[in-house]
């Protein structure tokens, strides 16, 4: 009992280790892509924050099962390094009792997975997804600011509000947007008396509705002008295909609906959620087996190896999703998984298919 205390305590405190500087890592790539979808338009500063903290759990879902990876490495590398581990046998803790000893933290993290990627990180990105879908906080290409000109589109697209209320509503609207193409070189002006975003609750794509107006159409060097009154007039406000507010809409789906559905993307993702607590023993059982070394190699002489293993692991099961995704069945990330498990026992029993394998000399 008093080895297994020792060997849980140190792997644990190894995981958080490594998991906290992932984290840091993870946590600033995101911030500087939000930083970046708010430079551009497409969120407001205010919701950045709340944004990342409801996001923080779908972080810690891939993190964990990468820190316990390392954690076992670094923690038993060390035991072999420092020669603990040869007292560990001499106490009878053989390969077999050491696995189990090892499967103690890994399903500790195993459970905290399990809840994080089946129910919090979905909550939290619900959440998430609330506030990217309020149109307010959203600027937009088509957010306008208050008593000023905004150029946008490196200037060839400018728009003007007199007056923004409290609840979006935007009045006397002024949008100019100049023909790019060289078939088509109008340029459009459109006045409107009042307007706002809306979102479309079937689609989830925003709109920018304008009502009461005019819109001009014109080409310069051409006397033709096309006038158009209209009493409401609503345009698409684009977003690119890995926008936060397009990427995050399966995330946000709750396990429950995805176990009930047919859609080949929810079907993924739920084959995903639950492939994520599944993957926490084998690559506990793994790392057990690549953490072997010696004095002269160091406690990091494996940790390249295993790194690639992890990778490989990590890309079948995304190409398993994909493949769900497409429309078919789970039968490649089941097969991945069980690949996985079977090279795990393999390293694990490496050393005594090794001795199997070697020629007994016949003694006279």
């Amino acid at each position: 009992m008093l080895i297994l205390r020792y060997l849980t305590r140190d792997i644990l405190t190894h995981t958080l280790a490594v998991s906290f500087v992932l984290f840091l890592v993870v946590f600033a790539g995101r911030f500087i892509r939000y930083l970046a979808e708010a430079a551009v338009g497409s969120l407001t500063g205010d919701v950045l924050l709340p944004i990342m903290l409801f996001k923080l759990p779908g972080f810690l879902e891939m993190i964990l099962p990468l820190g316990l990876f390392i954690g076992i490495l670094l923690s038993l590398g060390r035991l072999y390094a420092e020669s603990e581990m040869v007292v560990l046998k001499a106490c009878g803790v053989g390969p077999a009792r050491l696995a189990l000893y090892v499967m103690v933290p890994a399903l500790l993290v195993m459970l905290a997975v399990a809840v994080l990627a089946l129910h919090v990180a979905p909550d939290g990105s619900a959440r998430a997804q609330v506030l990217l879908d309020n149109p307010r906080s959203a600027e937009g290409l088509h957010m306008l600011n208050e008593g000023r000109f905004r150029k946008q589109r490196g200037g060839s697209y400018v728009t003007y509000a007199e007056r923004i209320d409290d609840s979006g509503l935007m009045h006397n609207i002024f949008v100019f947007e100049r023909g790019e193409r060289e078939a088509d070189r109008a340029h459009v002006a459109t006045f409107a008396r009042e307007g706002e975003i809306i979102l479309d609750e079937q689609s989830g794509r925003r709109y920018l509705e304008l009502r009461g107006g005019s819109r001009y159409s014109g080409s310069p060097g051409k006397l033709m002008l096309e006038e158009v009154t209209f009493d409401l007039y609503g345009e698409l406000i684009p977003e690119s295909k890995n926008s936060l507010r397009r990427s995050g809409k399966v995330e946000a789906v709750p396990t429950a609906t995805l176990m009930s559905s047919e859609d080949p993307k929810l079907r993924g993702a739920l084959w995903w959620r639950l492939s994520l607590p599944l993957m926490v023993p084998t690559v506990a059982l793994i790392a057990l087996a690549l953490s072997r070394t010696d004095a002269r190699r160091g406690r990091y002489a494996k940790i390249g190896p295993a790194m690639v293993v992890l990778l490989m692991y990590f890309l079948g099961l995304t190409q398993g999703r994909a493949v769900i995704e497409s429309g078919s069945g789970p039968g490649l990330m089941i097969a991945v998984h069980g690949a996985m498990a079977l090279l795990a026992v393999l390293l694990l029993n490496a050393e005594r298919l090794r001795k199997v394998g070697k020629p007994v000399n016949a003694q006279v």
